[in-house]
């Protein structure tokens, strides 16, 4: 592991990257996981008196918006050498932060739709403007072979932290606890920019040169990703199928008092601290699998898990259904562990694969793509997707079925693509001799 060797050698520039870089996405994946997907549906139900279909389509609205914006700021990003100057990203996303903060404190005040809808049109802009930005920084921050381990780390404290903490999951909680925590992030990343400190000067500049040695990714060699290529689509699609299945799913699961309250909010600490831990277990996991394997390796095994997972939630639904005096409350814990093992898993892949398909020229285009479409729009639009078909009746089992079908489907069909694949190559070879 690299950052062994660099803190042995005293390269504590480097280290602080390190550090600093955990830091920003731990801080910003937790914001999205709790505040923008959880938050903003209490929000727009409860404070603003929505329908449930209504908040969905203003959902769907920010994840457009959302991905649109990243995907011009990315490749604005690259086209004026931005995505290689660390300066100019640490200016923006200190400008995404001071908004967010804004947005942030002010959502417990919103009554009305207009103003929800401002706070939407605001709120997608900088979270567009702010994924390409803090995902490109792993160019700068993170040598390529410590990408899947520094993962890993991010979503351990991310997921640890929305676990284990115990919080009410309405707009109100996250506001107050969101503020508060977002005012050190703010100090540092202005304290940064400012270049009046002179020992800070020296690590930037000491950081700024980074790219030329961590700037290609594991996966652009020994030619780079092109934009316009399989070899970034196709994780691009793979994906949006593992974002849109876990949001799908996990909606009507927290919907459901039986499921979230035997679970993620169990009044037993335990509870929530044992899903807190194998979220851990998992995302390290999961880095060193990324380290060693190749990625479709790591999505067959999240397809995997995630059928597994909805397989073991509709067959205790059904078993209830036909026998209730067979269920059990010591068994109900299974089911949510092995969903954060599932999460962890992609969530890991998902910070290391994309700064692992880009070169320096690249990381803006092929960051904002990756996760505004296969992470943002995939998840926004599934939320859309399961609160109207709990708006529509749908029921607990069929919902939680639909979502098996689709995990099912990506595993065999990437199974079979993957088969076809190596079978044409074999058969090309064999061609030419």
């Amino acid at each position: 592991m690299r950052f062994v060797r660099y803190v042995r050698q005293g390269q504590w520039a480097t280290v602080f990257g390190y550090l600093l870089f955990i830091a920003l996405m731990a801080a910003g994946y937790y914001y999205n996981v709790t505040f923008v997907q959880l938050g903003l549906i209490d929000l727009g139900v409860r404070l603003v008196g929505m329908t449930r279909v209504q908040v969905s389509m203003w959902m769907a609205a920010l994840a457009l918006l959302t991905f649109v914006t990243a995907v011009v700021v990315g490749i604005a990003m690259d086209r004026r050498g931005w995505s290689s100057d660390l300066r100019t990203k640490l200016r923006l996303l200190f400008g995404v932060v001071v908004v967010q903060f804004v947005l942030t404190a002010v959502a417990p005040s919103i009554h009305s739709v207009p103003a929800f809808g401002a706070w939407i049109i605001v709120g997608s802009i900088s979270l567009g403007v702010g994924f390409p930005v803090s995902f490109s920084l792993a160019i700068d921050l993170i040598p390529v072979p410590d990408r899947g381990y520094v993962a890993a780390v991010i979503t351990s404290v991310a997921y640890f932290a929305a676990n284990a903490y115990p919080l009410e999951w309405s707009v109100d909680v996250f506001s107050r606890l969101l503020t508060i925590a977002m005012i050190p992030g703010i100090v540092v990343l202005a304290v940064l920019v400012s270049e009046r400190i002179g020992v800070l000067d020296g690590v930037l500049d000491s950081l700024s040169e980074q790219h030329e040695q961590f700037g290609r990714g594991r996966f652009c060699h020994p030619t780079p990703v092109r934009t316009r290529s399989l070899a970034l689509w196709s994780p691009v699609v793979l994906m949006f199928g593992v974002f849109f299945i876990d949001s799908l799913g996990f909606l009507r699961i927290i919907e459901t008092p039986s499921l979230v309250l035997s679970s993620w909010q169990s009044p037993v600490y335990s509870t929530r601290l044992a899903i807190a831990l194998v979220h851990v277990v998992g995302a390290l996991m999961a880095g060193v699998l990324y380290v060693n394997f190749d990625r479709n390796a790591l999505f067959l095994w999240v397809f995997a898990l995630f059928s597994l997972t909805y397989v073991l939630y509709t067959t205790d639904l059904r078993v209830a259904s036909l026998f209730p005096g067979l269920v059990s409350n010591d068994t109900a814990i299974l089911n949510p562990l092995l969903y954060a093992l599932t999460v962890s898993f992609y969530t890991t892949l998902n910070f290391a694969l994309w700064p692992d398909l880009s070169t320096a020229e690249t990381v803006g285009t092929h960051s904002a793509i990756g996760i505004g479409m296969a992470g943002w729009l995939a998840t926004f639009l599934s939320t859309a997707v399961s609160l109207f078909l709990e708006d529509a009746n749908v029921g607990l089992l069929s919902h939680l079925n639909l979502v098996n079908a689709l995990a099912l489907l990506l595993f065999v069909g990437l199974i079979v693509t993957l088969y076809g694949t190596r079978l044409v190559r074999y058969a090309r070879e064999a061609e030419s001799g």
